[in-house]
């Protein structure tokens, strides 16, 4: 049983501020993508899954405000990775939840 002492609101809301930001569709194929260590660029991405690339960018944004991913900066390129490898945990188990 947890004690409700070891509950740390402020983390709870970090955490689930970043699950809401996971919790599209289109992000979730980002994430996807971006398992394994991988880093891409917003061209690369919009061209994986095929949407504009402002759209790209725009999820890119919340995903990155919300502190699911990380960027640097190399050149003219900014290459987006996932912050936490555990996080594509999550992503595998929803895949593995909806499958019939």
């Amino acid at each position: 049983m947890v004690d409700i002492k070891e509950i740390n609101v402020e983390r709870l809301e970090v955490a689930a501020s970043m699950l809401k930001a996971m919790a599209h569709p289109m992000r979730i194929a980002i994430l996807k993508h971006l398992e394994g260590g991988k880093k891409l660029t917003v061209t690369e991405i919009h061209e994986l899954l095929k949407i504009e690339q402002s759209t790209t960018s725009h999820h890119l944004g919340i995903l990155r405000d919300k502190g699911v991913l990380c960027s640097k900066r190399e050149g003219k390129n900014t290459y987006y990775y996932l912050r936490y490898n555990i996080l594509s945990q999550i992503v595998d188990c929803l895949e593995t939840c909806t499958c019939d």
